[in-house]
């Protein structure tokens, strides 16, 4: 007898097939990462030409909204669907799918109510933008957790072909977008472009969303669901605090200019992101069928994120004006001075998510959110801390330290971690 979302015992595969499976994975889930990154980068860089550093700066700030409430729909949604129905049987896949999809699509909803009704009553161009973001939150929400389901699965082609739509739909609508002009319109083609990639998903997968079932969805994984959305959020939370505080501290210009520095980083940002889509489904595979193996492929996994960061950020030292210019527009001129900063900051974490990739696997939720309380804490910290004394690229240089101290807690509590389970197994 097999608990839910777990495999009866199988004879090991050999261990080239194994590793030939995992670096299809990983292809798979860069691919997908690419796809999507590159809509991401298309709809940044044309708000940051067509409507300049301020307008930027206003649709930076939902973007980092939107990013929160992502946060709370993987939390609750789809990273307990990847840590507990990654490899399992198909009939237990869908019928967690169909729950988890619903879930993350009535998170969409009722954050998206509230959005709507702030943007509301605020007014202006940031009301307006708020508004617009309540309104398309339900389909991209759905449409993000159609990907996870799909790498939980080990079906990443599903979601590269998903976000390919995205990026096919996503074009008329940035034209659309660009007659119309304002920031509205760009927010709205991007939403209604991932609605359409969100629909598409109900048939590639022939699950249609189960709302009625979140309530069960959450209340049977809670154990894990509530700490993981704490953790997100603390993710997420801490780059929306850090925005807010910016544009308080600096004006919403520096927004635009963080977030024109990391476009900058955008394709190497999209192999992290890419990763990560399958980095915790991995561990947890490696975790079933070599547990001993897991702190290397860990590390591994970290290592080799922090060098191709290092290797991107000194690329983009190279870059001549006039083709930056090209792609960001005015944005390009002080985003440029950041490069340095950003670089490490994202070197930083990209070391630590392979300890967080090994934490998820273990579902040790109570040390990866402890970490991660600690991380966000820093990064709130230092980024508002580094603005108030040296502006934005002060704001940026507290970012990377706080980010390399929080990647330094993160390996910590997962060597402290292994080692308890190999006290637990030898003990048994």
């Amino acid at each position: 007898m097999t608990i839910e979302g777990e495999m009866p015992q199988t004879t090991e595969p050999p261990a080239r097939s194994v590793r030939r499976a995992v670096a299809g994975r990983l292809s798979w889930g860069l691919a997908d990462q690419a796809a999507s990154s590159a809509s991401n980068f298309v709809v940044g860089m044309y708000v940051a030409r067509s409507l300049g550093l301020a307008a930027f700066g206003v649709f930076s700030l939902a973007w980092v909204t939107y990013g929160v409430v992502l946060s709370v729909s993987r939390g609750l949604a789809t990273d307990p669907l990847v840590v507990r129905f990654s490899g399992v049987s198909e009939e237990s896949w869908r019928g967690a799918v169909a729950r988890s999809s619903g879930t993350a699509l009535g998170v969409g909803g009722a954050i998206g109510a509230v959005c709507l009704a702030v943007g509301l009553a605020l007014g202006g161009q940031v009301g307006i933008a708020f508004a617009c973001l309540g309104a398309m939150l339900p389909g991209l929400l759905l449409q993000d957790a159609w990907r996870y389901a799909f790498f939980a699965a080990g079906t990443g082609r599903k979601a590269f072909a998903n976000d390919v739509v995205w990026g096919v739909a996503l074009v008329p609508a940035l034209v659309l977008a660009a007659h119309a002009g304002g920031v509205a319109a760009f927010i709205l083609a991007w939403g209604g472009s991932a609605a359409v990639a969100a629909v598409y998903g109900c048939f590639q997968s022939g699950i249609r969303p189960r709302p009625s079932g979140a309530r069960g969805w959450l209340h049977q994984h809670r154990d894990l669901g509530y700490r993981y959305l704490v953790e997100n959020v603390g993710v997420s939370g801490a780059s929306q605090l850090r925005a807010y505080g910016l544009g308080m501290i600096v004006g919403v210009s520096a927004v635009g200019v963080i977030r024109g520095a990391e476009l900058l980083l955008g394709p190497f940002l999209a192999i992290l992101m890419g990763l990560s889509l399958v980095t915790v489904a991995e561990a947890a595979r490696v975790l079933r069928r070599a547990p001993h193996r897991l702190g290397a492929f860990c590390l591994l996994l970290g290592v080799a994120q922090a060098v191709a960061a290092l290797l991107w950020g000194a690329a983009l030292l190279l870059v001549p004006d006039h083709l930056g210019a090209f792609v960001l527009g005015d944005v390009w001129q002080a985003a440029s001075r950041l490069i340095v900063p950003v670089t490490l900051g994202v070197a930083g974490a990209g070391l630590g998510t392979g300890a967080a990739a090994g934490l998820r696997a273990l579902a040790a939720a109570r040390r990866s959110l402890r970490c991660q309380l600690f991380a966000s804490t820093c990064y709130v910290i230092g980024g508002l801390g580094g603005a108030a004394v040296g502006g934005t690229i002060g704001s940026a240089w507290g970012v990377a330290t706080a980010t390399l101290c929080g990647s330094a807690v993160w390996w910590l509590q997962l060597r402290t971690a292994l080692h308890e389970r190999h006290r637990n197994e030898s003990a048994k």
